[in-house]
C-alpha cells in the first residue's frame, strides 16, 4: 500500500516537478502538464484512484499486467488517463507508473536527460 507522502515523495523526486491544486484535488505537473492528481482532500483514501497520464501503450500493459490495481480512469481514458488503486499498489510500482507518466508529458530534452 502507498500513502499520500509516498506518491508526493516519488512525483517530487522527478525533475522539475511541482505541486498544485486542480479541481481541489492535488496534482503534480512538469512544464505546466499534470501527469498525476490524488485524491481530493477530505476524500477517502484508498476508496479513490489515484490518477495517472500514461502513453496508450503503455496503459494497455499496465492494465493487463496489474489487474484490480491499475484500470482505465473513469474520464478521459482514451487519452490516456489510468486510475491507480493505492491500497493496492506497492511503492516500486507507483515509482515505476510515476516515472513513465512524468515522462509521458515532460519535454523530450528533459525526459531524454532521465532515461540517459
Amino acid at each position: 500500500m502507498v500513502t499520500a507522502a509516498d506518491i508526493r515523495r516519488l512525483a517530487l523526486a522527478l525533475p522539475r516537478t511541482y505541486e498544485r491544486p486542480h479541481r481541489r484535488a492535488p496534482t503534480f505537473w512538469v512544464h505546466e502538464r499534470i501527469f498525476c492528481m490524488l485524491p481530493k482532500e477530505g476524500g477517502m483514501w484508498g476508496t479513490a484512484p489515484v490518477v495517472i497520464k500514461l502513453e496508450r501503450e503503455d496503459q494497455l500493459n499496465m492494465i493487463e499486467g496489474h489487474p484490480g490495481v491499475v484500470a482505465p480512469a473513469g474520464l478521459y481514458s482514451h487519452h490516456g488517463w489510468t486510475g491507480v488503486r493505492p491500497e493496492a499498489a506497492d511503492e516500486a510500482l507507483m515509482g515505476l507508473l510515476l516515472r513513465l507518466a512524468w515522462t509521458h508529458v515532460a519535454p523530450r530534452r528533459l525526459a531524454k536527460g532521465l532515461n540517459a
